[in-house]
């Protein structure tokens, strides 16, 4: 499925949609807020230290000159300062979390589509780098950049506001001077660090595959002596990274002396300045005072640029990254038309890729074999039947299908959740049931504590089998008519394998539901009423139960060690 493009200008406007617009406003609002109080409050406290001094030369002054004003802004500005700082904390962060929470969800629901599955599971720590890394650093564009370039505006008008009132021109030559050095070495800096915070970027996600690579595979690369070459790829990824930062550093650097600089020639100007309009009678040393120190505060949020400019390249590159999935609609993956009443399934002239042209009806209460070499379409077929793949020609037409796959899927959680995924309002009776149909009730009562265990990352703590009769349970628990079944018994023992059929078979005869299982086992083909064969994505042959077809069609499939398991002998001794 090929994803459309999608302009910067759409991007921002797509993520300034994932918050409430007055969090955006009133948190930018809070920051200039906070700055402007701060500069005005070390603005005043110069002007009323300087007053009082002078004041306090002449008895007469003293005794007129009137404290109590001044310290009672300077107090109002002090508390409006740390309430506005808190405030604007609150609202941006809440903001920016609101935003990241979206995208989180809204990525999942990208890809949440036919074959979205097999894509994750493709490249896991790249995907896993969107959902992490990607996405915070996308909290960059709001508050390193967005918050403190608003902060910076409000500064530098104020100052302007200041030396305005002293002379027009000093108004406007102050808003200008501020403006082009302070944005301008914060653009400086970000074009200049771009490639190195992307080079960064990239060598952490390299290495970050590499290294999951190398603990998964330790065994593999071990056997074939490429263990300390893996070793060298990792580390090689990181002398990258050590190199990026290094190229990152200096650029903070020069940034930090380029604003050293500038402060230093805006607070010697202002001095020269007050001086003159001093000499020239225009203001007073406690206005001179006032001058200096808004000057002296106006760089401040300019600085606070600094740290947003550098990761500017990461969050461009995390933008561009996220484009795709978030232009893409997010479309739920589609059920199958519903058969006619007779039948589970039906698939009518149905061509996937390699697959096809395919016709097979199956119906309700039928239990279809299919088999074939590996790569012939059996996994195919079953991912159409779900619903998982949408075919390129014909007509999938299935009821609500259940769908146990080659690999068993448990997830960090307790037993009970894990079970629950399959019926979400079932009650401890339900799964008790199950349980007991799966033959695993015995194992779970002997755990200390029983459905509350806590399962491991991919259901670690259960062995193959214990594993395999969990996801049978849940099977066993859907509702759903018709059970889709992926090589159920692969890697398992043979007499769990048997008894794991054995339990499958009962609980479906009960249920009368509908069997569709891909196979390579005699043992799995001999409980089938049909089987269809596959190659090369069709179908080639189809036998029933009794026949001599059937009888050779199953001898193309792998013996078991114990013999088939034939549905007369089904039994569920626990």
């Amino acid at each position: 499925m090929k994803q459309q493009a999608i302009s910067m200008r759409e991007m921002l406007a797509t993520l300034g949609q994932m918050a409430q617009r007055k969090l955006w406003l009133g948190g930018a609002a809070l920051a200039a807020l906070t700055v402007l109080m701060g500069m005005a409050l070390l603005g005043l406290s110069g002007w009323f230290i300087t007053a009082t001094a002078l004041a306090g030369l002449v008895p007469a002054t003293a005794l007129v000159f009137d404290v109590f004003m001044p310290s009672a802004g300077i107090r109002l500005l002090a508390v409006g300062r740390t309430g506005a700082r808190y405030a604007e904390r609150l609202v941006t962060h809440d903001a920016t979390l609101a935003v990241l929470a979206s995208l989180r969800q809204r990525l999942f629901l990208s890809w949440a589509r036919p074959q979205g599955a097999r894509l994750l599971l493709q490249r896991p720590a790249r995907l896993l780098q969107r959902l992490t890394a990607d996405v915070d650093a996308l909290d960059n564009l709001y508050l390193r950049l967005l918050v403190p370039a608003v902060a910076a505006l409000g500064a530098a008008l104020l100052a302007a506001l200041a030396y305005g009132f002293m002379r027009w021109w000093l108004g406007l030559l102050t808003l200008a001077w501020l403006l082009l050095t302070g944005w301008g070495i914060a653009l400086w800096h970000g074009l200049r660090s771009r490639k190195a915070a992307v080079r960064r970027a990239m060598a952490l996600e390299a290495m970050r595959a590499q290294t999951v690579d190398l603990v998964a595979g330790q065994t593999e690369l071990l056997m074939a002596g490429q263990l300390p070459a893996q070793v060298q790829q990792v580390l090689h990824s990181d002398a990258r990274c050590a190199q990026a930062d290094e190229r990152l550093y200096q650029s903070e650097a020069a940034a930090a002396q380029a604003y050293g600089a500038v402060s230093a020639i805006t607070l010697s100007a202002s001095v020269l300045l007050m001086a003159w309009l001093m000499e020239q009678g225009r203001i007073n040393a406690p206005v001179a005072a006032l001058g200096i120190l808004v000057a002296l505060s106006a760089m401040e949020p300019f600085a606070a640029l600094r740290r947003g400019a550098e990761q500017a390249g990461r969050t461009w590159l995390a933008l561009r990254r996220l484009a795709p999935p978030l232009a893409a609609k997010v479309e739920a993956a589609e059920n199958p038309q519903q058969p006619m009443q007779k039948l589970a399934v039906s698939l009518q002239a149905v061509r996937l890729r390699q697959l096809g042209p395919i016709d097979l009806n199956v119906r309700q209460g039928e239990r279809v074999a299919l088999i074939g070499s590996s790569g012939a379409g059996k996994t195919s077929l079953l991912h159409l039947m779900a619903g998982e793949l949408q075919p390129d020609e014909g007509v999938v037409q299935a009821r609500s299908c259940s769908w146990m796959t080659q690999r068993t899927e448990l997830f960090q959680d307790s037993l009970r959740n894990n079970l629950r995924l399959a019926d979400a309002d079932a009650d401890d009776e339900q799964l008790w049931g199950v349980l007991q149909a799966a033959g695993l009730r015995s194992d779970v009562m002997a755990l200390p504590q029983g459905l509350d265990t806590m399962l491991g990352e991919g259901g670690m703590g259960l062995s193959g089998g214990q594993s395999r009769r969990l996801a049978l349970a849940r099977l066993l628990l859907s509702p759903d008519r018709c059970w889709l079944l992926d090589e159920v018994t692969e890697g398992l023992d043979a007499v769990t394998a048997a008894d794991v059929l054995k339990r499958l078979v009962q609980a479906a005869e009960c249920g009368a539901r509908t069997l569709i299982f891909a196979t390579h086992w005699q043992r799995e083909a001999s409980l089938a009423d049909r089987i269809v064969y596959l190659q090369a994505g069709r179908v080639r042959a189809q036998a029933l139960r009794g026949t001599p077809e059937f009888e050779q069609l199953m001898a193309r499939l792998r013996p078991d060690a114990l013999g088939a398991v034939a549905p007369q002998y089904i039994c569920f001794s626990d």
